[in-house]
């Protein structure tokens, strides 16, 4: 397939290295100020020198010399929307996918506001285009949390819950493991790169929430036999608390008693929570570092557990290139 990407970041850069190993061509790249499109040759495009692309950005800061609207307007089989996520509107990640679906053009996003915060809306644009919109790269990085949701059938599912952001995940573990306190490990996953200088995002458990309200509108509208019966949900349907009050004593008491704590993001079709949860030390919740894992709860094949990477450039790149995929 022919890609444009939207969005330069790790997760967009990755997408453009790695494309031509999965077979996809990339015709176009841009990010907040500049693109880059490739030149015509007969009725395909050659597709854009990834190799170049990437350095410009590191060089540069930009990918290209043309104007942004120029990758949205290239001749793309379909629009990888790799930008950071916003909240409310979801712009313009929402408005970047809309355009590709005027035009009768997939989208994949790694982007997860349009789904986490216009789902219904997205739903509406999808039945007005010949294009799909896959997301599988929101929720869990190189996890397949969605298809693995959707092969099952959501109606089939009655919960997904898991430890879905690595950054409140190694803070804890690490918490844990040293007996240290919050703050001083939070300075620690900065110095590594492990948490960003506002860690906001993921400490106070926004990031794992965006993720379980798209697994809770996977399941709530997959389960419908009218989707206007459906429930669609946004961030401000749910229950969040995050870490930056979880005393290290607590991470002590609970090793006593053979537990430990992890950030619990929870999913149905009726409700989204996120908290710091009791689990067991060795259970299979219990994963270490930035690992992710996500647990499915089904009526008929028991619990499911899939670990993995749930973040990095090539991981959500991963997810990203096996739903251009699953589009061919």
């Amino acid at each position: 397939m022919r890609l444009a990407v939207v969005g330069a970041g790790a997760v967009g850069r990755s997408v453009v290295d790695l494309a031509d190993e999965y077979g996809h061509e990339v015709v176009a790249v841009a990010d907040s100020s500049s693109a880059v499109v490739a030149d015509g040759t007969g009725d395909r495009d050659p597709g854009v020198d990834a190799d170049a692309v990437v350095a410009r950005k590191a060089e540069r800061g930009i990918v290209g010399d043309a104007d942004p609207a120029d990758a949205l307007a290239a001749d793309y089989d379909a629009l990888v929307e790799a930008t950071p996520t916003t909240l409310g509107d979801a712009e313009p990640g929402f408005s970047h996918v809309t355009t590709a679906l005027e035009r009768d053009r997939h989208a994949v996003l790694a982007n997860k506001g349009p789904v986490a915060e216009r789902f219904d809306d997205l739903r509406a644009a999808v039945a007005d285009s010949e294009g799909e919109v896959r997301f599988e790269a929101t929720v869990g990085g190189a996890i397949p949390a969605v298809s693995t949701v959707e092969d099952i059938e959501p109606s089939h599912v009655t919960a997904v819950r898991g430890v879905l952001n690595g950054t409140a995940n190694f803070i804890l573990t690490r918490m844990a493991a040293e007996g240290l306190d919050y703050e001083h490990v939070l300075a620690e996953a900065q110095d590594l790169g492990v948490a960003e200088a506002d860690p906001a995002f993921d400490v106070d458990g926004t990031d794992a929430a965006l993720k379980c309200v798209i697994l809770a509108n996977v399941l709530s509208f997959g389960a419908a036999d009218d989707p206007a019966d459906a429930r669609e949900f946004t961030l401000d349907d749910a229950e969040v608390e995050g870490i930056r009050d979880v005393p290290g004593s607590a991470l002590r008491l609970a090793a006593e008693d053979g537990q430990t704590v992890r950030l619990i993001g929870e999913a149905t079709g009726e409700l989204v929570r996120v908290a710091p949860r009791l689990v067991p030390e060795n259970g299979t919740l219990a994963v270490s570092g930035t690992q992710n894992i996500v647990q499915i709860e089904t009526s008929h094949a028991g619990r499911l557990n899939i670990s993995g990477r749930g973040a990095g450039g090539p991981e959500t790149a991963s997810a990203v290139l096996g739903d251009v995929g699953r589009l061919e």
